[in-house]
């Protein structure tokens, strides 16, 4: 940003993008999962400068479209999911993400519309309810009844069944940047905390009550809040939405050893925002269209954000516009894992035999094997090296003399380039063995037409 500010002043200088590619370290106090979490690692960031909105949205696409080329060239699998903008800021933010079992990310996937939405991003959407004919609160003995599970049962006991965890409330009590507040979620479910923080901006601290807060608080009895006498109490309600206007619920009667039926938000008490705060379960319904969706782990490969004029503002950059009056740019920010993006494309396509690299960033095109004990095979595999090498087919060649054909055979298939030569015993006939990686097809060739088959199967 500062960059640009000393560099550039007009409008005409506009739209401008900027990229760099570099090596990256950061203090992870846990790293993990090879290259996936390291505290070194590649990554390409980008930035775009706008004068309007209008222009940083078409930077946005572009880039977008841009990644969407790349990462189909690189024969990723992914998804373009909706994400949370988080510290960066700004207002729409999107990350890609390669499906993989060794994901840091959860996301959601509607696979009847297809919706798709990190799991902190994913929005729900319940209907208000007509609570009219909801008895009144009614607060009934509990006793020895402070988690979901033993309230329930003693509920089941005395009114002849019928209750769930789902038709309790559970109100947590947090404390964020030093302010006590309470979250609400049905009983069935838990505060998802990742969730939580990123529907919260501006929070920068945050975590739950602990026992000590209990003892300073007299007035919050643990296992047995409820939301009735927050607003007595000064504390701020959140609620998920799932804690619809005029749901009712079984919760905490704020007295040890008693609860509230029929507690009625609107009625009963207030909530002062609704947020996404409890845990997404698989089977959820999709926003957009109501069908189950489905939670699957994911490599973040990629992430895009619309930053708008926060930085712009902050750093006091701006350009003359073509009345000559001073102007905030708007900016957007574009980031790849190139090494995150490499271990995706190890987990999406290795086997049991190996690594099974596309073409496009195998380590080489080719991989000859030479074998034998006489110097023919070596000097064959040697010149069609240099044949292939010619070409620009970037070539791997295996010329050891002190391992067997085996362990060359086992090292070219772990290694995984896309296409395998070997040269030895067929020789004798005139012919190479060509296998392909991917397929496993295998088949002898001519050595005088070997190199325009390798040329083939790699167009």
């Amino acid at each position: 940003t500062l960059m640009v500010k000393g560099e550039y002043s007009s409008y005409k200088d506009l739209p401008l993008s900027l990229y760099q590619i570099q090596t990256k370290y950061r203090d992870e106090p846990r790293p993990r999962s090879g290259i996936i979490r390291g505290r070194e690692f590649v990554m390409k960031d980008s930035y775009s400068f706008d004068l309007t909105d209008e222009g940083l949205s078409e930077s946005y696409m572009n880039h977008r479209a841009a990644y969407v080329k790349t990462f189909d060239r690189l024969g990723l699998k992914y998804n373009i999911v909706s994400a949370m903008s988080g510290a960066m800021g700004g207002s729409r933010s999107e990350e890609f993400l390669a499906p993989c079992e060794t994901g840091e990310d959860t996301y959601v996937l509607c696979e009847k519309c297809g919706y798709a939405a990190n799991v902190e991003a994913m929005k729900t959407t319940v209907s208000e309810v007509d609570a009219s004919g909801v008895p009144p609160l009614e607060v009934v003995d509990t006793p020895n009844t402070p988690t979901i599970d033993s309230l329930v049962e003693i509920l089941n006991e005395r009114y002849g069944g019928g209750f769930t965890g789902a038709d309790t409330l559970k109100n947590i009590l947090l404390v964020a940047d030093g302010k006590t507040i309470s979250v609400l979620v049905p009983g069935d479910r838990e505060v998802d905390m990742k969730r939580l923080e990123a529907n919260l901006p501006g929070v920068s601290e945050i975590r739950l009550f602990e026992d000590e807060d209990f003892a300073k608080n007299p007035n919050f009895v643990k296992g047995y809040v409820g939301p009735q006498d927050a607003q007595k109490l000064g504390i701020t309600v959140y609620a998920d939405p799932r804690i619809a206007p005029g749901t009712s619920w079984v919760t905490g009667a704020n007295k040890n050893g008693c609860h509230a039926l029929n507690v009625v938000n609107g009625r009963d008490f207030t909530v002062e925002k609704y947020i996404d705060a409890a845990e997404v379960r698989q089977g959820d319904a999709c926003p957009e269209c109501e069908a189950p969706v489905v939670i699957d782990r994911a490599i973040e490969i990629g992430h895009i954000f619309q930053l708008g004029r926060k930085y712009a503002q902050a750093l006091d950059l701006t350009v003359l516009d073509k009345d000559g009056k001073a102007r905030v740019v708007t900016m957007g920010s574009y980031g790849i894992g190139v090494s995150r993006a490499v271990a995706a494309i190890a987990e999406q396509t290795h086997d049991e035999l190996g690594l099974n690299w596309p073409a496009e960033v195998a380590p080489a095109k080719v991989h000859i094997v030479a074998t034998g004990k006489e110097d023919l095979p070596f000097d064959t595999a040697e010149t069609m090296a240099v044949s292939l090498e010619k070409l620009g087919i970037s070539v791997m060649l295996d010329d050891r003399r002190d391992a067997s054909p085996g362990v060359k055979f086992k090292d070219a298939e772990l290694i995984g380039n896309p296409i395998i030569v070997i040269v030895g015993k067929s020789l004798a006939q005139g012919n190479v063995e060509i296998r392909v990686r991917r397929s496993g097809e295998r088949s002898e060739i001519a050595l005088d037409v070997a190199v325009d088959e390798i040329v083939k199967l790699l167009a």
